[in-house]
């Protein structure tokens, strides 16, 4: 990465809300700058969620970067024109530089957040975190019910830690957000944790059905809701919405596989989001990397973060609508939808450049949308656990 850049100036382009980088005086070809960039900090993690939206291939802890690395990386953006930073993971709390992180990122003035799954923070570590500068904390449930919570994490007591880190959060004054990744084992439990969320003084509610990639991919027939259990999930958010309006922000995500359209995943590839992982990779989504055949270059390569965004042929190979086969080439939507998830693409058909199979248009849709059916009704409910150590796990 260099460790120098021109000092540009940002704006922010309404449309996209990205700001927009000016280098010398030129805007930065026609994708601007993200707002908020998610940093992987590490894959450690006391967890073992079978839905986790990691690589299925972990990285060690031996391959992430280094604090310096990591403040080299936070000033950079901030410096480009960022003004949100999400810490994530795996678990962001396992690296115990964390503090020196989030002070850093103060400092370059950037606003943070934390997407945490709670269980490793005593109350003083979190009140450290406050202290450095910390903005915002989102934790993550499995559910309401202890017991259900506790089998999807793979960890015992998960739940009880949960609740009483977001009750901490909230007596040091941090905004609070709760993340409920829903599937068939838990939706039931969906008014009592919207009742939850309530309880604790939660400002957001996000009701997450799980996406199939990685270790979901891997559970599916476990996880795959029925299409009845998603209208229900529907109009209990929108009820929900509507009675708690001013009192609780509810995001709301379906899975894919009961939709008609697909999603503008990510706001469309390379075009309004990147994150890094926690060796330095720069990558469009999440997920990218499990699209075989895509090299991501790293903040430790020798480029800009700024140059990797504009013009790495990974951002580049599914930005627009340029690449498209059709039928999305013609799709009247293709400027609205982008084609869907690539990551979703390739899972189901082997090519990132295909049909996303969540749109009717693609051929493949009926045979996605009876696989889901199918597998909803067989009502498996064993799981293949997710693993830092090494191997895996049923249960």
């Amino acid at each position: 990465m260099s460790a120098s850049i021109d000092r540009p100036t940002s704006a922010v382009d309404p449309a996209d809300g990205v700001a927009v980088l000016e280098t010398r005086g030129s805007v930065a070809e026609s994708f601007g700058i993200p707002l908020a960039v998610l940093l992987e900090l590490t894959h450690r993690c006391p967890l073992q969620c079978p839905y986790c939206s990691n690589p299925v291939e972990l990285e060690r802890g031996g391959t992430e970067l280094s604090t310096d690395e990591w403040k080299r990386v936070l000033s950079e953006l901030a410096a480009i024109g960022v003004l949100q930073i999400h810490f994530s993971g795996g678990e962001p709390t396992a690296r115990k530089d964390l503090d020196e992180l989030v002070r850093h990122a103060s400092e370059v003035g950037l606003y943070t957040n934390l997407i945490t799954s709670a269980v490793l923070l005593t109350r003083e570590r979190l009140a450290a975190l406050a202290d450095a500068g910390l903005c915002h904390v989102q934790i993550s449930f499995q559910g309401n019910e202890p017991a259900v919570a506790d089998r999807v994490a793979g960890f015992a007591s998960a739940h009880a830690k949960k609740i009483e880190v977001a009750r901490w959060t909230r007596e040091l004054d941090l905004p609070l957000t709760v993340n409920a990744v829903m599937h068939r084992q838990n939706l039931h439990q969906l008014p009592d944790i919207i009742e939850m969320a309530v309880a604790l003084d939660a400002d957001r509610l996000e009701v997450a059905n799980v996406q199939y990639y990685g270790w979901a991919l891997k559970n599916r027939a476990a996880l795959m809701p029925t299409l009845q259990q998603i209208e229900g999930c529907t109009a209990i958010v929108e009820a929900a919405r509507e009675r708690l309006k001013g009192v609780l922000a509810i995001d709301y995500v379906i899975p894919d596989y009961y939709a008609l359209r697909p999603k503008k995943c990510m706001g469309g590839w390379g075009r309004q989001f990147f994150n890094i992982s926690p060796s330095g990779r720069v990558l469009p989504c999440h997920a990218a990397e499990t699209i075989t055949g895509l090299a991501f270059e790293s903040v430790r390569g020798g480029k800009s973060i700024a140059e990797i965004w504009r013009s790495s042929e990974a951002f580049n190979r599914y930005r627009g609508t340029g690449w498209m086969q059709q039928p999305c080439a013609s799709c009247a939507f293709k400027d609205i939808d982008f084609g869907g998830c690539r990551c979703q693409a390739f899972a189901l058909t082997g090519d990132a450049a295909a049909t996303d199979p969540a749109c009717a248009l693609s051929p493949l849709h009926v045979r996605i949308f009876k696989t889901a059916e199918a597998e909803a009704a067989q009502g498996s409910d064993r799981f293949l656990y997710r693993n830092f150590a090494g191997g895996t796990a049923e249960a």
